[in-house]
């Protein structure tokens, strides 16, 4: 019935392959407190069906039909989603990362330190009150001629491209008000990397609270100078134009810096008065700088910041090496809208669209499930197998 399905996950460690069997999927309504009447549509089936048409392009339900022997009319299968509660799909999110742990813990390991990369993107679903009320629309849009559109923050992991964690927020969410809620996620000693948008003071500091490391790039209003000694911005003096705030400490080598970050005196908004008060009032911070060249193309000049101090233990070429595979992530988030086609999902509730987004990265597990246990096999480095083919 679920060929596709069971194709796939014969293909995974047997641990695995359990996720979705009826005794899990069973077991985490019960944890959930979920209580049904057996029927035709009970949860074990309505998930599998659900897998199922995710697996086929998130296809309608009229041509889901064309995938299985179960006879089921559109309007029994939708209020069978309707009454599976969204800790159930979330509890076997979760049992599918708890299976795959071993690798997250060990594959993959940049010097040692577990590394996760962190990146924002969206995705648009039908045009009715309530979505438009919970997620809004584009700006550029005038008010009822556009579609909604949720922001979504996502945090991978950089060795498996693992999926641990999506959040989907109203499009005019800033990335940070969110990002603290990833961290529960990371240990001590784990790397985060991300873009312009995560390397603030609050950010750093709410992650060194955790002994994990950050790795961002500069975002385009921060002044910094490589200038030895250069003169700086002072809290509480009046301020000269052109001035970095940050005051030089030492010279780590050519464009490789350590300085110090003192705390604004300006809370974010994203973050409430008690966190604020409990940061630190400096932070020592790495600021670095190279040059990517490309053939046929102009040379660009990436600046990073990053709590990674040590030059010796981490040399500013592997720093660099290191934010340049930030663009998995890109790729991962094309794998997730495009080939699994998650860029505009069908339900038209709130509560509808999170769970097939949270289906959307239980299927996604699973297929990265599915290559790192090929890439196992054939002693082979994942990032060399095809997702497309593994998800057809």
């Amino acid at each position: 019935m679920f060929a596709n399905v069971h194709a796939a996950l014969r293909r995974v460690h047997a641990e695995l392959a359990q996720i979705l069997d009826a005794e899990q999927i069973n077991r985490v309504c019960r944890e959930v407190g979920h209580r049904f009447r057996q029927r035709l549509l009970d949860p074990v089936t309505t998930i599998h069906l659900f897998v199922l048409q995710i697996l086929h392009g998130n296809c309608a339900i009229a041509r889901l039909k064309d995938f299985t022997d179960r006879v089921f009319s559109e309007a029994a299968y939708c209020k069978a989603r309707m009454r599976l509660p969204l800790a159930v799909l979330r509890g076997l999110l979760q049992g599918v990362g708890q299976a795959f742990q071993p690798a997250l813990d060990d594959h993959g390991r940049w010097r040692g330190h577990r590394t996760f990369h962190l990146d924002g993107s969206s995705f648009s679903m039908p045009d009715t009150p309530q979505l438009q009320k919970a997620f809004g629309q584009p700006g550029a849009q005038r008010a009822g001629c556009g579609f909604p559109v949720a922001h979504i923050l996502t945090l991978f992991h950089a060795g498996t491209g693992f999926l641990i964690e999506v959040l989907a927020s109203p499009l005019r969410t800033h990335d940070l008000s969110q990002a603290s809620r990833l961290h529960a996620d990371l240990r001590d000693g784990d790397i985060l990397v991300g873009d312009r948008a995560f390397g603030s003071f609050a950010h750093f500091a709410l992650l060194a609270a955790r002994a994990v490391h950050g790795l961002f790039r500069a975002h385009q209003r921060q002044l910094i100078s490589f200038v030895d000694k250069r003169p700086h911005n002072e809290p509480g003096k009046c301020r000269v134009k052109g001035l970095p705030t940050s005051r030089w400490l030492k010279r780590l080598g050519v464009k490789d810096q350590l300085v110090q970050y003192v705390k604004p005196k300006e809370r974010p908004d994203w973050l409430d008065a008690t966190a604020w008060a409990a940061l630190p009032d400096t932070l020592q911070i790495r600021e670095l700088e190279y040059r990517v060249r490309r053939r046929g193309c102009r040379s660009r000049t990436i600046t990073l910041t990053t709590t990674l101090l040590d030059p010796t233990l981490y040399p500013a070429e592997a720093l660099a090496e290191l934010y340049g595979q930030r663009w998995q992530i890109e790729t991962n988030l094309r794998h997730l809208k495009q080939t699994m086609k998650m860029d505009v999902l069908h339900c038209e509730t709130e509560a509808g669209v999170l769970k097939e987004l949270t289906t959307f990265a239980l299927v996604y597990n699973l297929v990265r499930a599915v290559m790192h246990a090929a890439a196992v096999r054939q002693q082979v480095p994942v990032d060399q197998l095809s997702f497309a083919d593994a998800f057809g």
